[in-house]
């Protein structure tokens, strides 16, 4: 073995001398070092099949069905993410999972670098509770309504290899320039349904529309805010583009049979993350759900969420900073604005993912900018992984801009900071 020092960050690192692990471990050293703990990520196009894009994530025109038009249109860019895209059969070996880009075009995985340097890039607390980065955020972005679905909560989830899926909404206005076709999300069910309503609406699953809707009510979207959305929550999101940080899971089964417009979804999707034995079992897609959560009288109270500003971190002559998402302790995420002209260095608590949603200058030792306009496989300079180290030591930012602001949005797992809420237990962890 030997030791390698990686520059002012002074991380050393013992390498084992074989060709291929060596090698791993020489890029994940030079990006941790090339960056100050800072790694650029490429854009992660995610295609779905039944999803129809609503053009709003800045991809050229002409680069919506890249991975072919029997994938279906991409309507999802995947933030700071390790978590593989759950796609079918088709589905590609690195689909979902987010690069690194270092200065000379070298690219790794981000869940390569966190399995090599661990610790040290997302913090021991998370590493000794998940042994992996346990989070990602998504753009969701489809011209249409999604159908009534629900993320498994953790004791269903693991039934079939996979975690439970508590995830969280928001909606820039920045990434809406339009509202799509139905700006509404339905949550949950009404008070007063019962349990065999429901089933009834699933048994008619595949005899045309199961109109499960009817059972449920929709809540207009207001730009700039959001929702909490726990496991086991029936939920047909509307047609805004939406900032979703979630734990790292693709979990799911749709519960609707045919959407707004006729859009019919196929039968396979109601079975989606269910076992083997218990395919046909209608009560146990009932046993999926929280059904207190589903029909809480409350749950605008419980659930919605405005931006809460960050006193501490805020000077408001140079920058403001927001809790935008806060009701789970498993995934968070702040807004930051830089104003035009101004140098600051913010401090975090945790290690975070970042994309930038307007405004240009530098962020650490890199380039920051928000691109009008990304072909297919391009390189940007919006999105970026910032360790543990580096969130503690502080990154100093700078607006280059005499006339915009910066804005950029930042996920993270668990943060120490996080204001005290009624959170879910986090029973996620092994």
């Amino acid at each position: 073995m030997t030791e390698i020092s990686c520059g002012i960050w002074n991380y050393r690192a013992k390498i084992v001398f074989t060709e291929g692990i060596m090698k791993t471990n020489e890029l994940c050293l030079h990006a941790y070092d090339e960056g100050q703990g800072i790694f650029r990520l490429a854009p992660n196009w995610v295609p779905r099949s039944f999803c129809r894009p609503g053009r709003r994530l800045k991809l050229h025109p002409d680069d919506y069905y890249s991975f072919g038009l029997h994938r279906g249109g991409i309507d999802e860019r995947w933030l700071s993410s390790t978590t593989h895209a759950d796609n079918g059969p088709e589905t590609l070996e690195d689909e979902g999972l987010s690069y690194i880009v270092m200065k000379d075009g070298t690219r790794i995985l981000l869940r390569e670098l966190v399995s090599e340097l661990k610790d040290t890039v997302i913090g021991s607390s998370l590493w000794n509770r998940y042994g992996l980065w346990p989070m990602f955020s998504k753009f969701f972005d489809n011209m249409g309504p999604l159908p009534h679905h629900v993320h498994h909560k953790e004791e269903h989830a693991r039934l079939v290899g996979m975690s439970g899926k508590p995830e969280m909404y928001f909606f820039p206005s920045q990434m809406n320039d339009h509202t799509g076709e139905f700006a509404y999300t339905f949550f949950g069910l009404n008070p007063e349904v019962t349990k065999k309503e429901l089933k009834n609406s699933l048994e008619a699953f595949d005899k045309g529309d199961n109109e499960i809707l009817k059972l449920s009510r929709a809540y207009k979207l207001t730009l700039d805010t959001g929702w909490d959305v726990p496991p086991g929550v029936l939920h047909a999101p509307g047609s805004l583009c939406t900032y979703e940080p979630q734990f790292a899971s693709d979990v799911y089964a749709m519960y609707q049979s045919v959407l707004l417009g006729g859009h019919v979804v196929p039968e396979s999707l109601l079975w989606k993350n269910c076992p083997d034995t218990k395919v046909g079992n209608f009560d146990y897609l009932i046993e999926v759900l929280d059904w207190n959560e589903n029909v809480d009288p409350q749950f605008t109270t419980n659930h919605y969420m405005k931006p809460m500003k960050i006193a501490a971190n805020t000077q408001e002559d140079d920058y403001t900073e927001e809790w935008i998402c806060y009701l789970s302790k498993l995934v968070c995420a702040k807004r930051l604005t830089v104003f035009p002209g101004k140098t600051i260095t913010i401090h975090d608590a945790a290690a975070y993912g970042m994309i930038l949603l307007q405004g240009e200058g530098t962020f650490g030792n890199w380039k920051l900018e928000t691109p009008t306009l990304i072909r297919f496989g391009e390189i940007t300079n919006d999105e970026f992984f910032v360790s543990e180290t580096a969130a503690i030591h502080g990154v100093r930012i700078t607006n280059t801009s005499m006339t915009q602001p910066i804005v950029m949005l930042k996920h993270f797992s668990e943060n120490p900071d996080l204001p005290e809420h009624s959170f879910e237990e986090n029973i996620y962890a092994d």
